[in-house]
């Protein structure tokens, strides 16, 4: 029986773009809108929020298979996610799921009242309105599609983790979104250069594209595709991860079906 060939590294800007279709359908994009904010969303900012997330959760996923890799196991263990996290600091998205998986329990802190005393977490109850939370085992399907495309599969309690950080990442997206257009722009706009020790910093950008995103045009009604870009520059750091979810949402918005 011949020898199967060797699957490929894939790493970067090869990683993220994997699939020509957002796994993350459009349609789950503007269910998660409505849960946050009336304002409608166009097309176009809809496969916009898809790609980020996509681009986003493939980096995670990707962090994840080279901590695996490192073991040679091909099956992903929480453990991997947060080997991930702690090697790459842009991968820290979604920190609200955070306070609910068992996985980042020590790592969010223990909380003290005045006398000392461990205040006991939140009671998790029924929620009249769907939050990011309650949500997350919507992301399931396109979560199982990226550890298919990377040629790992995850433990049930590894999928539950990224079902919720893309709902809390995506939910966010959408508040942020939402107010870039209420706002008129990102009022508090900033950057972050990631720098490492002994190293001088590197000249600040005087010309810097992202900051044509500091201001927006258009109706106070409709979310658009700048938006969502002008939203990834407040979610994310300024390193690699933020420039390429920013390059390939605006190439997916060239499709002529998310027009």
């Amino acid at each position: 029986m011949p020898a199967q060939p060797a699957r490929p590294e894939r790493s970067g800007p090869e990683t993220a773009s994997v699939m020509d279709v957002p796994p993350f359908k459009p349609s789950l994009v503007k269910a998660v809108f409505r849960d946050v904010t009336p304002m409608h969303v166009s097309r176009s900012a809809a496969w916009a929020a898809a790609s980020v997330t996509r681009t986003v959760l493939t980096e995670i996923i990707d962090g994840a298979r080279r901590a695996a890799s490192a073991e040679a196991r091909r099956k992903l263990i929480p453990g991997d996610l947060l080997s991930a996290i702690d090697r790459n600091v842009e991968l820290e998205v979604g920190s609200r799921w955070y306070d609910h998986s068992p996985t980042f329990r020590g790592l969010t802190g223990v909380l003290y009242d005045a006398e000392g005393v461990i205040v006991p977490s939140r009671q998790r109850g029924r929620s009249r309105r769907p939050s990011a939370v309650v949500g997350a085992h919507r992301f399931e399907a396109g979560v199982k599609r990226l550890l298919r495309s990377q040629g790992v599969t995850a433990v049930p309690a590894m999928v539950r983790d990224l079902d919720g950080i893309a709902s809390v990442f995506l939910t966010d997206l959408a508040r942020d979104a939402a107010m870039v257009v209420r706002e008129g722009g990102v009022r508090r706009f900033g950057t972050v250069t990631l720098v490492m020790p002994g190293e001088p910093a590197p000249p600040p950008l005087l010309k810097d594209p992202l900051l044509t995103l500091s201001t927006r045009r258009g109706d106070r009604r409709t979310i658009g595709r700048d938006d969502i870009l002008a939203a990834t520059t407040m979610q994310l750091f300024g390193g690699t991860l933020r420039q390429r979810a920013l390059t390939e949402a605006r190439a997916a918005t060239q499709n002529p079906s998310a027009g």
